[in-house]
């Protein structure tokens, strides 16, 4: 008998470790090392974890109506990617779709200190003051959306709904259109 009574199980675990070791290039079972990985790398994925676009993950909570959710997400990706107006922007909607108006303004103030011509904040601001009961404070928000107007599809019906509120404040008289929906 050679050794203690657990000698035997302790070298059997060390050499089994010695076949598997990443120095060991040799077959183990007809199998060599290199298939043995690309096996658990299919059946796991990729080699190293994809991080998490905390910013598109908010687009989508937010598109889904999960408004907390999506203010999670995007608080995760303004910390990797500190004072980003766009992300910035979007934090701002969050507050205001869960009904924290105060600090939505605050965050589309922070925004226009960043970048004066954001569209955007200007719009969300505008709103937020109209709704607040301060019509005069949001008419120059509104004349800098316009001024800066965004193009495309989805920004059409925002820019004729900021035209026709603003012609209402100044008085004039314009076919009232639809709400923008979000």
């Amino acid at each position: 008998m050679r050794g203690a009574p657990g000698s035997v199980y302790l070298a059997g675990r060390a050499r089994a470790a010695r076949a598997c070791s990443p120095a060991d290039d040799r077959p183990h079972s007809g199998t060599p090392r290199v298939t043995r990985m690309s096996f658990w790398k299919k059946l796991l994925g990729s080699d190293a974890p994809k991080p998490v676009d905390y910013y598109e993950e908010g687009k989508e909570l937010f598109t889904a109506g999960k408004f907390h959710e999506a203010l999670t997400s995007f608080r995760l990706a303004l910390k990797a990617s500190p004072g980003d107006v766009v992300v910035l922007q979007e934090i701002a909607m969050c507050y205001t779709r869960i009904g924290m108006t105060e600090e939505a303004a605050k965050t589309y103030r922070h925004v226009l200190q960043k970048d004066p011509d954001a569209a955007g904040a200007h719009y969300g601001l505008a709103f937020i003051l109209l709704r607040g009961e301060r019509p005069g404070e949001s008419i120059p928000h509104l004349e800098a959306f316009l001024a800066r107007a965004p193009t495309g599809e989805e920004a059409g019906a925002h820019v004729e709904h900021a035209r026709w509120t603003l012609a209402q404040l100044r008085g004039e008289l314009h076919d009232a259109p639809a709400e923008p929906q979000p």
